[in-house]
């Protein structure tokens, strides 16, 4: 069986990061890039730099690993923010025009040639059902937050939420999401 294909643990793979093991970046890259890159081109809606930005979050998460706690939670999470910052830091960049916003994340087709590769999509690893069982309005901030990249303040500014609203929705989803998720 190949490495990529093989199967590693969450925590044997985490370990293997930590000691800069270039199969494990690999064995992390072939399974996650797929959903990593349908997160970012949700936000950044343009392919050519969504693949910029993935590459980008692949080198920052190989020099950055050190800061992955996983007490706060599971990799996938924090690979997943990383990706989402990146995104949202390049849209705010320049290069991109701040004017606009993502699709909604039923309206976006992942432009990934399935056939391929081997990593799980977003939708594979049953985010959008997790999701589902939160109250509407937790719902609502956790997608726009998460998955259009907006920031707490556009939010609250562009849906006419105060921003302290905000806050409660995301603090109140993260501890349910926890909770179901069995992360403490």
């Amino acid at each position: 069986m190949s490495p990529a294909r093989q199967h590693i643990e969450e925590s044997e793979l985490v370990s293997r990061l930590r000691g800069k093991d270039r199969l494990a970046l690999e064995y992390l890259y072939d399974h996650y890039s797929g959903a990593l890159y349908g997160a970012i081109l949700r936000i950044v809606r343009k392919e050519d730099i969504a693949d910029e930005v993935l590459q980008d979050v692949f080198l920052k998460i190989w020099d950055k690993f050190e800061s992955y706690d996983s007490t706060k939670g599971k990799l996938f999470t924090w690979i997943l923010n990383v990706a989402r910052n990146q995104a949202i830091d390049k849209t705010r960049s320049r290069e991109i025009s701040k004017e606009k916003k993502t699709t909604g994340i039923d309206n976006v087709v992942n432009r990934i040639d399935r056939s391929e590769y081997l990593e799980q999509g977003i939708d594979d690893i049953g985010v959008k059902d997790i999701l589902k069982n939160l109250p509407e309005e937790q719902r609502f901030v956790v997608e726009h937050l998460y998955f259009k990249g907006y920031t707490q303040s556009e939010l609250a500014d562009e849906h006419n939420i105060p921003l302290g609203t905000i806050k409660t929705r995301l603090r109140l989803a993260m501890k349910q999401l926890r909770t179901t998720l069995g992360v403490t």
